[in-house]
């Protein structure tokens, strides 16, 4: 097989995510008519790049306590038992076990694990630029996006419509945006 050729700009070598210039949101429709959006505070990970996108992984650890949707009675319920169980699973976690695709845009595969769940999820993701920051940091950027099944984490709370449906969807959209910085020895 042939390697695929890293994007323009992206050198091989290991780079950290910066959590302050980094964000991890997620969208889920509520009521089966609106849409609740929260984000969850992506505490570290690292990005090795290879020689070829094939040779590259991410991990990255996320802080469930930190989920946030802009009102304090719908995050506590989302941190107890009915949802993400956050005093038994604090961190989420992604590790990837693959990375394919050519360009600026590609595919990385990995474990997500949410709740004490593990499954594979694809990051359908987009390589949107490299440079040099205003303190010298080497600094390279990415976009992603997925969707999960919250049924397959575990997550199945829900209520009844009294006009049929339920509440709160299966379906929940994430989003990323990634800052890393190449590590320093």
């Amino acid at each position: 097989m042939t390697a695929t050729a890293l994007p323009t700009g992206v050198v091989p070598g290991t780079y950290e995510i910066d959590p302050a210039h980094s964000s991890a949101s997620f969208t889920v429709r509520h009521a089966g008519i609106s849409k609740v959006r929260g984000t969850v505070a992506i505490t570290s990970g690292t990005i090795v790049v290879g020689d070829s996108l094939e040779s590259s992984t991410v991990t990255a650890e996320l802080d469930a306590r930190s989920v946030t949707t802009g009102d304090a009675t719908r995050d506590g319920h989302l941190q107890s038992a009915d949802f993400f169980t956050v005093e038994k699973f604090p961190t989420w976690t992604f590790t990837s076990t693959s990375v394919s695709g050519s360009g600026d845009e590609f595919v990385v595969t990995g474990d997500l694990t949410i709740n004490g769940v593990t499954k594979s999820v694809e990051l359908e993701t987009e390589f949107t630029g490299a440079a040099v920051d205003a303190f010298g940091n080497e600094r390279v950027a990415f976009e992603a996006k997925t969707e999960i099944s919250r049924k397959e984490f575990d997550i199945t709370w829900n209520a009844a419509l009294e006009a049929g449906g339920v509440l709160v969807s299966d379906k929940v959209k994430i989003e990323l945006d990634l800052s890393a910085i190449v590590k320093k020895d």
